[in-house]
């Protein structure tokens, strides 16, 4: 019988390419993430220029959300035996082609039906990402990785959606919308030369090192709940800041920009927190989200204090993702890519269901009310969690994999 080629390791090799990679993919991460939520800060932006109410606009990321949703499992599936060399680039080329398109023509489908052709390529990306940078460096730093990789979606948070809306509001909500596609187009490029031929099977983070069938489901349950909560405000912060807070439309950005410098500090703190205290970096995060979400119903109308709230809300929600990664990827019960397909669905479950929620509270309630169904949606999932480390500690399993020595 022929022995098994050995895992792909490749920064063994070729560190400086492997480097270059991964940095392409956080510039996707990044250019996926803004292109997702950039109308969360252009809301009333587009709705005036596609004539349609801010519920009506809300559905275009609704819509995006339920797509990746729908298509990530059965794309993962379908895809799991190309080269990844070749998916990336056909995957982006995708984004690009879709996101430039949204541009030309000033119609609600035809924006609608390009960022649905958008979606299928996002599923895709954040199905395989995390999985296949970490096989391109070995096991032991392979919650930096992941860190590296969301990071990019911090920036996101930090410069690719305030900046959009910044960009948007002084031109038009279109332009910022050409600039990430020329992004997208730079890491296509960068992919295709740098990214290896390698069959998926022979990367060493293909499937979980501590496999557990009742913890993977319940961290896709606690996925599903808190993200609804947190979309069921986001979805609407921008006329939450505007309406309740009463600050001035111009004003939205540099507080997203607030939001996001805060996700980016706890990016610095969350591989170790990881690797260390992995209960306290699940279980502290969603107990924050929902406190800054309750807190925004109830003192939302306090200026200063709404802007730490957000910035708590940033730091919370950065420092979850990064979590909820590291562990599903860990307690996969089969393929690495097939679990984080199946996380990345139920974030996306959270996205569309929150927006949608959202929605319906507006007229019932005012955008106020959707802060509060937030954070009862965030202490749900916090119930969630702390069942899921109890079984993590009665585990004979660590919870996570060995800091490098």
């Amino acid at each position: 019988m022929a022995t098994p080629a050995p895992p792909v390791v490749l920064s063994q090799h070729r560190p400086a390419a492997a480097v270059g990679t991964l940095l392409a993919l956080a510039l996707t991460a990044f250019c996926f993430f803004t292109t997702e939520n950039l109308p969360v800060g252009l809301l009333p932006s587009i709705a005036h220029d596609l004539h349609r109410s801010l519920t009506a606009t809300g559905n275009l990321v609704t819509a995006y959300a339920v797509t990746v949703a729908v298509v990530s499992i059965p794309l993962t599936m379908v895809t799991r035996h190309m080269p990844r060399r070749m998916l990336f680039p056909l995957l982006l080329g995708v984004f690009v082609i879709a996101t430039w398109a949204s541009l030309t023509v000033a119609n609600y489908w035809f924006v609608f039906g390009a960022r649905v052709v958008t979606a299928l390529a996002q599923a895709l990306f954040w199905s395989i990402g995390a999985v296949t940078a970490a096989g391109l460096f070995p096991a032991r730093v392979q919650g930096r990785v992941v860190s590296a990789i969301f990071a990019g979606s911090s920036m996101g948070t930090v410069v690719g959606v305030p900046a959009g809306t910044w960009l948007g509001q002084q031109t038009s909500w279109r332009v910022p919308f050409a600039v990430l596609g020329a992004l997208g187009l730079l890491s296509c490029v960068t992919i295709a030369v740098l990214l290896p031929s390698s069959h998926p099977a022979e990367n060493h983070a293909a499937v979980g090192s501590h496999p557990s069938s009742r913890r993977f489901w319940l961290l896709v349950a606690t996925t599903t709940v808190v993200i609804t909560g947190v979309f069921t405000s986001y979805t609407y912060v921008s006329p939450f800041l505007t309406e309740v807070s009463g600050f001035a439309p111009s004003s939205v950005g540099p507080i997203l920009a607030v939001r996001g410098v805060a996700g980016v500090l706890a990016l610095l703190v969350a591989g170790t927190l990881v690797d260390r205290r992995p209960t306290l970096a699940l279980v502290g995060p969603v107990g924050l989200l929902a406190v800054a979400l309750v807190a925004l119903y109830f003192c939302g109308t306090a200026q200063a204090l709404a802007v730490i709230l957000m910035a708590l809300f940033g730091f919370a929600m950065t420092l979850l993702v990064t979590s909820l990664q590291a562990r599903v990827m860990l307690v996969a019960p089969g393929s690495s890519e097939i679990a984080s397909a199946t996380n990345s669905s139920a974030f996306n479950v959270g996205i569309a269901g929150g927006a949608f929620i959202g929605g319906l509270l507006l007229p019932a309630s005012g955008v106020r009310g959707t802060a509060l169904a937030g954070g009862l949606f965030a202490l749900s999932a916090l119930a969630i969690t702390v069942i899921e480390s109890r079984i993590a500690a009665r585990s004979d399993a660590p919870e996570h994999r060995p800091s490098p020595a």
